[in-house]
């Protein structure tokens, strides 16, 4: 990178770090027993904080999905590399929605409220059933990884 970009985005950084250091600073001044009790206040100190880190996080999701799509698009091997990856991790959620209960939601023996059995429930419990494919994968390969260093010593 060069060095004028550099310094521009450092110039950058600094800027969104003294904007959320002021916002920081507000809340502090105000305290925590003002802010639960005064509802306008609550609006004016803590509103414009939470639109400014929305803003933040759409345009740094923005820049991330940007350059790594033109990214992907000059390497053809880390687009090729992308796409098999999301294959695998389709086949997976395909597992996982195979194996996953679409039964009604249930606690302490009663059928939760809006827990009734169907689509809802079937995908949340796919997506604890990918969650656990997942993290048993990555353990594997932490524990493989793990394994090969001590055989290496």
């Amino acid at each position: 990178m060069n060095q004028k970009l550099s310094k521009i985005l450092t110039l950058v950084a600094g800027l969104i770090g003294l904007i959320g250091f002021f916002f920081f600073i507000r809340i502090m001044i105000e305290g925590d027993e003002a802010l639960k009790v005064d509802a306008d206040l609550q609006g004016s100190i803590l509103s414009p904080f939470i639109w400014f880190s929305i803003i933040v996080l759409v345009i740094t999701a923005i820049i991330a999905v940007v350059f790594s799509a033109v990214n992907m698009l000059k390497h053809p091997q880390v687009l090729k590399r992308t796409l098999m990856g999301v294959g695998v991790l389709l086949v997976f959620l395909v597992v996982a929605y195979s194996l996953a209960d679409d039964g009604a939601v249930m606690s302490m023996g009663k059928v939760l409220k809006d827990g009734e059995a169907g689509s809802v429930s079937k995908w949340v419990s796919t997506g604890i059933n990918f969650s656990a494919i997942l993290g048993v994968i990555g353990f594997g390969a932490f524990f493989i990884d793990f394994v090969k260093s001590l055989l290496k010593n």
